[in-house]
């Protein structure tokens, strides 16, 4: 049985990715409006009363600015550790009960026929997770909002068939944005922050020797990256280890204003 992967948004400007096993069908954060991710869902042949659940990975606007309208419209659980909850519980408005899922991070458990496992990251959140999804002998793995590739983060998503990987910024670009404060600045290249292109391309390195075949690099800057650099960025240093693009790794653009393409994977 294929397991189904779409970064339906990516990007600074909201995240919602959709994975599907089975008649199990997930959502990775819900970061636009209600509307836009329905409106998503329906347009990849989805219907969003389907789904079983949403999945948290922490608490900032951009992961979960549709949470809570779509846990009441559709009656799903939203899934997020203690701290998250705790932390978002006044941004998504009141929610049922029975729609409350709590999870420790580091843990594992099912949704249907699909496996979790979460896992710490390195981000100014309250208790932020990645999630690797299992179904079968297939799993995909999301891995962004990270300040840096930490070892956890390395051996939780290492080996999957799919890895959306964070390239949120390019240092230069970011530096010379007048629009954003000092301190803003140094947040996002801070330890705790967002993964540079040149980070997230070391990364992909790690991460083939693993032997992640499929990359998706997800979570740019709408103001300061552009998918051409951030590909570039990344082909560019794995073909110098001696990685060849399309065969021992293919490397994709999840885009922030539009759905993204439609990953089928199986063993």
């Amino acid at each position: 049985m294929e397991m189904l992967f779409c970064p339906l948004y990516s990007g600074s400007s909201g995240n919602a990715l959709y994975v599907q096993y089975g008649e199990t069908r997930v959502l990775i954060d819900a970061g636009k409006s209600g509307r836009t991710i329905t409106d998503a869902l329906a347009f990849i042949g989805v219907d969003p009363k389907s789904l079983s659940a949403i999945l948290i990975t922490h608490e900032h606007t951009d992961h979960i600015a549709g949470a809570g309208i779509l846990a009441r419209k559709l009656n799903v659980p939203l899934f997020a550790t203690p701290g998250t909850w705790l932390a978002m519980e006044g941004k998504i408005g009141k929610i049922p009960e029975h729609c409350k899922c709590f999870i420790d991070a580091g843990s594992d458990f099912y949704i249907g026929s699909l496996g979790v496992s979460s896992f710490h990251i390195p981000h100014d959140a309250a208790e932020p997770v990645g999630y690797r999804l299992w179904g079968g002998n297939c799993s995909v793995a999301t891995a962004t909002d990270l300040g840096h590739m930490s070892k956890n983060v390395l051996g939780a998503i290492g080996g999957a068939d799919l890895v959306l990987l964070e390239s949120n910024h390019d240092p230069v670009m970011l530096r010379a944005n007048e629009h954003y404060s000092q301190a803003l600045k140094r947040r996002i290249l801070g330890p705790h922050g967002h993964l540079s292109n040149e980070a997230c391309a070391e990364a992909a390195v790690a991460l083939a020797d693993t032997g992640v075949r499929n990359l998706i690099l997800g979570h740019l800057s709408g103001e300061n990256n552009t998918p051409k650099l951030a590909l570039e960025t990344t082909e560019t240093r794995v073909e110098i280890e001696g990685i060849r693009l399309g065969k021992d790794l293919c490397i994709d653009i999840a885009y922030r204003d539009r759905v993204g393409g439609l990953y089928r994977i199986e063993h």
